[in-house]
């Protein structure tokens, strides 16, 4: 029988059992501080959106104000550059305002090329801090290369394609027709035969580029010989006249412009595979 009774009594020893039977209470943990960040180290900026907008900005406004200045130029000495234009051919104009449109497309057109060189300068500034070190080397090795290129593409269309099909179309024209030439129309021709081959004659250098950052391959290029050429002629149909004489003149540089871009990569990979040899 319970000494204890209903009195819902424990016991003592009852009691030093059920205290030592208490599991022990857990010591709460230090909470785990965060590492702050890093302080940024004096002197070191990074470089938000808003700087970088402002610096194209930048850019643009020097690009804008250097075409602006050449404009000037070339407008004031029109006279000087007409004759180099021209070419001794008798133009008819159809309307006053097609002598603005004369003046301006030779005037715009001109100033362009002259400011070619600091439009590359400036867009050089933007773009370099953004390149890689092997980008930035390739750019700044070979941008002189390309200017170069450039001027051989314009200088190939204005005395040899623009010539050519120039006679050529007038000739085919004289055959039925009272040929007049307009001075809208002819500047025109002789933007669309000069401009898009100084564009075009940087194939190599794009080709180049494309390899040095492992892109392009000479096998590649050599295993797709056959869609390219028939790329070029499309593009040298475009930006020519309808006259196969011009397209064919335009084709075959632009083929051997495409040959002589495997052959320099070929030669890269060669150089490169004989530095890696030695090492």
């Amino acid at each position: 029988m319970d000494p204890y009774g209903d009195r819902n009594l424990t016991s003592p020893l009852r009691k030093k059992a059920v205290q030592t039977e208490k599991p022990a209470e857990k010591v709460p943990e230090p909470p785990i501080e965060e590492p702050e960040p890093p302080a940024e180290e004096p002197g070191v900026q990074v470089e938000t959106l808003v700087d970088h907008l402002g610096e194209l900005r930048k850019q643009l406004i020097k690009s804008a104000l250097v075409f602006l200045f050449f404009l000037l130029v070339v407008f004031s000495t029109l006279n000087f550059w007409f004759p180099y234009i021209v070419k001794g051919n008798n133009l008819v104009i159809l309307g006053p305002l097609e002598v603005i449109k004369f003046y301006t497309s030779i005037s715009a057109t001109l100033a362009l090329g002259l400011s070619l060189p600091f439009l590359i300068h400036f867009i050089w500034q933007f773009v370099k801090p953004g390149l890689e070190e092997k980008e930035a080397r390739f750019l700044g090795l070979y941008s002189p290369v390309m200017f170069l290129l450039f001027v051989l593409g314009i200088a190939f269309g204005y005395f040899i394609v623009n010539p050519l099909s120039f006679q050529f179309l007038i000739g085919m024209g004289m055959a039925n027709f009272d040929v007049m030439i307009s001075a809208n129309e002819y500047i025109h021709f002789l933007i669309m035969t000069t401009v898009p081959l100084g564009l075009l004659f940087e194939m190599p250098i794009i080709a180049l580029f494309l390899s040095s950052i492992g892109v392009l391959t000479s096998v590649s290029m050599k295993k797709v010989r056959k869609w390219s050429y028939l790329v070029l002629a499309i593009v040298s149909a475009l930006i020519t006249p309808p006259d196969f004489l011009s397209q064919l003149l335009v084709l075959i540089p632009m083929a051997g412009l495409y040959e002589a871009s495997i052959f320099i990569i070929k030669k890269t990979e060669d150089r490169k595979s004989a530095i890696e040899d030695t090492v």
